[in-house]
């Protein structure tokens, strides 16, 4: 019995390897953003699954002059800039003159429920986990572009 459980046991752990492969730049496949995003952003899923239950790490490429309206999520969001710069400010009010820019490089936690809004003047790349499903709640159901026609 003891054998057994240690061959299952090698097994699951040697596909779990196997399933975590290196993934460079260039093999990352970007598409459009999640439709709960403004139009014009993209996305790479790097690990998991956004739309089940479990941890994700996504890319999202921003293009200039994008904005994320005031928003929050169930779950904590973990943000880091992989290229450019990107506005981020808390609060149900988007407010430029209020956010902290983030450089590349740079990091910020979301906590779970935290009305927090996102911007970028350059264009931006950022990466984010999170524990999915992912969703967007906006604070003014008119932002949300889901609901836009």
């Amino acid at each position: 019995m003891k054998r057994v459980l240690l061959v299952t046991l090698c097994a699951a752990l040697a596909g779990s390897v196997a399933a975590a492969q290196p993934l460079n730049p260039r093999d990352m496949k970007w598409g459009p953003a999640p439709p709960g995003l403004p139009a014009g952003a993209q996305v790479a899923v790097l690990s998991g699954n956004p739309e089940r239950e479990g941890m994700f790490t996504i890319r999202l490429r921003f293009p200039a002059g994008y904005r994320v309206m005031p928003h929050r999520h169930p779950s904590d969001e973990l943000v880091t800039v992989i290229q450019g710069q990107v506005g981020l400010g808390m609060g149900r009010t988007f407010s430029p003159r209020r956010a902290r820019t983030v450089v590349t490089g740079g990091y910020s936690l979301m906590p779970a429920n935290m009305n927090h809004y996102a911007f970028t003047r350059g264009g931006a790349i950022v990466q984010v986990t999170a524990h999915g499903p992912f969703q967007i709640i906006y604070v003014n159901p008119r932002d949300d572009p889901r609901t836009k026609r």
